[in-house]
């Protein structure tokens, strides 16, 4: 559990700058980016390597999808590439659903 959270804490702080003293604003994926993460963790019981935010699509008016690239280690040692769908209605903020599909290439 202290990995995971050092994890999470190092994608958020390495997606804020740091300039005159002050932490710039944190982007707005972050927060489904940590989601991300968890879920990723969660289901494939992986060490996080690397992490990537691809971008977000409005699919319609009430959801829109935040697209991130997770680079990972199995227990095995094996490394894959995890891409992750997390959609989410924009006026709300909440979660709708989070979707997973592997790909060996980095």
């Amino acid at each position: 559990m202290r990995m995971l959270i050092v994890t999470v804490m190092s994608v958020v702080l390495s997606l804020a700058e740091i300039t005159s003293g002050t932490v710039a604003a944190i982007p707005d994926y972050a927060k489904w980016g940590i989601i991300a993460v968890k879920e990723t963790q969660t289901k494939y019981n992986v060490d996080i390597l690397d992490y990537k935010h691809i971008g977000r699509t409005s699919l319609t008016a009430d959801q829109s999808r935040e697209q991130f690239k997770l680079w990972v280690r199995a227990k095995d040692g094996k490394q894959f590439a995890v891409y992750v769908n997390v959609d989410f209605n924009p006026s709300t903020q909440q979660l709708k659903k989070v979707q997973f599909s592997e790909s060996d290439r980095h």
